[in-house]
């Protein structure tokens, strides 16, 4: 691959992933629909995958969101401020981001220990379960890097 496209990869993982995730989903439903209708039965891990599927979906477009700056925020108000206030607002925005999603890979790392511990097996397909609760430190650890990101550019113009 050329430089450029691994450029925008790093820059853009998220919503790559997003779309595929996305594609991944809509092509299960739409075969277990057809299935469904057609034979009158189902496909027993369709459920399993598209829900666990939605939990990386979530963590990993949050992450998106948090590098375009696009989560609800003040920005009428923080654009209002001093420079010297706005950027005391960018240090406690980015404290709560650290402690929120520190919290949140933290916890997420001792419920897959204990998944792993306890060898839990999802219910359809028999995968570790660790793997789907995976999604929640990995996107915490993105959420956390992209935040930092977008206070960098904000600081920048602060």
């Amino acid at each position: 691959m050329r430089r450029r496209h691994w450029i925008w990869l790093r820059d853009n993982f998220e919503e790559a992933f997003c779309a595929l995730l996305l594609l991944v989903m809509a092509g299960i439903a739409f075969a277990n629909v057809l299935i469904r209708y057609g034979t009158n039965y189902s496909f027993a891990f369709a459920e399993e995958v598209e829900v666990s599927a939605l939990v990386y979906l979530t963590v990993f477009g949050a992450a998106a969101a948090f590098r375009r700056g696009l989560h609800l925020g003040l920005h009428f108000l923080f654009v209002r401020f001093p420079r010297p206030l706005r950027r005391l607002v960018l240090i406690f925005s980015m404290a709560l981001i650290l402690w929120v999603f520190g919290a949140l890979f933290l916890y997420g790392c001792l419920q897959m220990q204990d998944e792993m511990a306890l060898r839990t097996l999802s219910e359809a397909l028999q995968v570790p379960q660790w793997a789907y609760t995976l999604a929640v430190p990995v996107g915490s650890v993105l959420i956390v890097l992209r935040a930092m990101q977008r206070t960098i550019v904000l600081w920048r113009d602060a």
